[in-house]
């Protein structure tokens, strides 16, 4: 969901305050709606918000383990729509991109943030392929994501293959994010994505290989007043099976919605109903930068699974205020079980710096 997000918070910016004249209305998420590929892999400009969201674990050639996320989001900006000029930003578009190093001992991370058009900044229509300046993701007619990233650290070029079929969440890719029927997204993952390419950094290139999670999602509506942040995670299992769940908080911390979608390795799905979702810190980190303390090690109860998550490092703290304008954790985890792993999945805790202006 930064989400993963999954209902993306803008930055308040001149642009986006200067709403004058004929402003969007934007088309509602409703129940119903048969998602039809590959179209809904594109783009949704009448919609608010909109994201692509691939996270992962990579293996360095020498065995070293590496968490990584690529993002691109894009917004709809209330702004006058009868306005003729080839400067109005009809389309805002941002893009995150993060590496997690255990050597390194805290994010690398870039951003970049473009209105749409000009050939600089676009998001496809047909199918997954958006892209600012250098930055692309794309999706190839066999189904294939490509991504290639150059940052001022590093630079990552990857393929993520799908192995398993889509993964529609809610109801038949509605998914509720609140007590209100509105309040929702159109929303499906691609688990257990096999990825194989290079990293560049420190004047060397790495081959890497590994899975990922692909989330892509878009909404209108905003999440209720009471909601402050949320907690997500997408875990790949060692058993070839894949499991989704968040909860939204309120401003007491306490749980205000939640849900998930589990995949067995038999194929068949469970959706997860908010009672069946919860999540319980077990450890705090504490942020250097920003005083913020995050539960980055968790106990997730996701129906009859109980899975303990322990993060590939502490500090994967992401700043993206200049960008999407949100501080975030964001990071590579390992699931366990009665101490065991069991498989790994990225996990987001958002709203604790502080509320997300939703």
């Amino acid at each position: 969901m930064n989400k993963r997000s999954f209902l993306l918070w803008l930055p308040c910016s001149a642009v986006a305050a200067a709403a004058l004249g004929a402003t969007p209305t934007y088309p509602p998420v409703g129940a119903g709606r048969t998602l039809i590929f590959p179209r809904d892999h594109g783009a949704h400009p009448d919609y608010r918000t909109e994201w692509w969201y691939a996270t992962g674990w990579l293996q360095t050639q020498t065995g070293a383990p590496l968490g990584f996320q690529v993002t691109f989001f894009r917004s709809r900006p209330q702004i006058d729509q009868a306005n003729p000029s080839r400067f109005a930003p009809q389309q805002l578009l941002f893009a995150n991109v993060a590496l997690s190093d255990p050597v390194a001992g805290k994010l690398q991370h870039d951003q970049r943030a473009a209105r749409g058009g000009f050939g600089l900044a676009v998001a496809s229509t047909v199918d997954t392929d958006v892209y600012i300046d250098s930055w692309t993701l794309r999706r190839e007619a066999s189904g294939s994501y490509r991504a290639r990233l150059p940052t001022r650290d590093f630079t990552l070029e990857l393929t993520i293959q799908p192995t398993q079929p889509l993964l529609l969440h809610g109801e038949r890719g509605y998914s509720r994010k609140g007590p209100l029927a509105t309040q929702a997204s159109y929303y499906y993952s691609q688990p257990q994505l096999k990825v194989s390419g290079t990293l560049k950094r420190r004047g060397q290139q790495e081959i890497v290989q590994g899975t990922a999670w692909l989330d892509h999602e878009w909404s209108s509506t905003l999440l209720a007043d009471v909601a402050v942040g949320w907690d997500w995670i997408g875990v790949n299992l060692d058993d070839g099976s894949a499991l989704m769940a968040f909860q939204i908080r309120d401003k007491a911390g306490r749980k205000f919605w939640g849900g998930g979608t589990l995949r067995g390795s038999d194929g068949r799905v469970r959706l997860l109903a908010p009672e069946n979702v919860n999540f319980m810190a077990l450890r705090l980190w504490r942020s250097p930068r920003t005083g913020t303390d995050y539960p980055v090690a968790l106990r997730l109860n996701a129906g009859n699974l109980t899975l303990e998550l322990a993060p590939l490092m502490d500090d994967q703290e992401l700043d993206s205020r200049a960008s999407t304008g949100a501080v975030y954790w964001e990071g590579a985890v390992t699931a366990l079980r009665g101490g065991k792993p069991v498989g790994r999945g990225y996990l987001e805790l958002t709203g604790y710096f502080r509320r997300l202006g939703l």
